[in-house]
């Protein structure tokens, strides 16, 4: 299992990093379109759809992507509002309520919100190419090292479950710790004149110091929420992982489940 998650591993370093530190923004863009049709691939997949379901509902959401990007551009009012008001509203109701996902009212709903959702992740993340490679990293980095603290302050201090039906390996202590490394990083790269802009100084410059370390807070809380919410879905479809199209890694859902929420969230605050 290491091997292949190491090799795994290399090979989509191999295709991420020179295409997002070198590529044209159009190249990154078309890059992340593949991660998010497949995404919504699964998307389907852990509401239950078989068969054609699954990717009939990928080439939806890629022809949406296409034919909305082709119409209106980076410019998509109230797109990163929507997804808002879905990882504020319905994604804690969700967790909290914990009703049955993959039928009825939810499975429709989720079907539609799947789109907005994929399509605003999307849409933000090259949003935030175009302003640079060193301000999409900044965001990335968020969910990277609220990830990373939550492991290791887990490992050595998790002693209270954070959502034990949900995800029992997640514990209070361990998003504690994710928080507070991410928020003390955030406060250092603001003084590294040599890697900006970035999402903090930006944020800094609109909002003051202070609530950007806030904002970043909030990023971090709903980081968590976005695996949380994945977690719920594949814990009702009765899977480990969202598929198996990254070996040793699961799906590609449990590689961007974080980044759902953060990306949009993060272009809001700064419209």
């Amino acid at each position: 299992m290491l091997k292949t998650r190491v090799i795994t591993a290399v090979i989509l370093l191999a295709v991420l990093v020179p295409v997002t530190l070198f590529a044209p923004v159009a190249g990154f863009a078309a890059m992340m379109a593949f991660a998010v049709v497949f995404g919504a691939w699964e998307w389907a997949r852990l509401l239950g759809f078989t068969s054609l379901g699954p990717l009939l509902y990928a080439v939806c959401v890629g022809a949406v992507l296409i034919g909305v990007t082709a119409a209106l551009g980076l410019n998509v009012p109230g797109l990163n509002a929507a997804a808002a008001i879905f990882w504020i509203v319905a994604a804690p109701f969700a967790l909290i309520r914990k009703p049955v996902l993959g039928a009825g009212a939810w499975r429709i709903f989720l079907l539609a919100a799947g789109v907005v959702v994929l399509y605003a992740a999307w849409h933000a993340v090259v949003q935030a190419r175009t302003i640079g490679v060193v301000f999409v990293l900044s965001l990335m980095l968020i969910v990277w090292l609220a990830d990373i603290g939550a492991y290791f302050a887990g490992k050595a201090f998790g002693r209270h479950k954070l959502a034990p039906g949900i995800s029992p390996g997640k514990t209070w202590e361990g998003a504690v710790g994710g928080l507070v490394l991410t928020v003390v990083v955030a406060a250092l790269l603001l003084h590294a004149k040599q890697l900006q802009p970035n999402f903090f100084t930006v944020d800094a410059a609109l909002y003051g110091t202070a609530r950007m370390l806030v904002w970043v807070a909030c990023l971090v809380a709903f980081s968590v929420l976005g695996d949380l919410f994945e977690s719920l879905l594949k814990r009702q479809a009765g899977v480990k992982d969202s598929s198996n199209l990254l070996p040793g890694h699961g799906g590609v859902l449990d590689r961007i489940d974080a980044m759902l929420p953060v990306l949009p969230l993060a272009m809001l605050l700064l419209t």
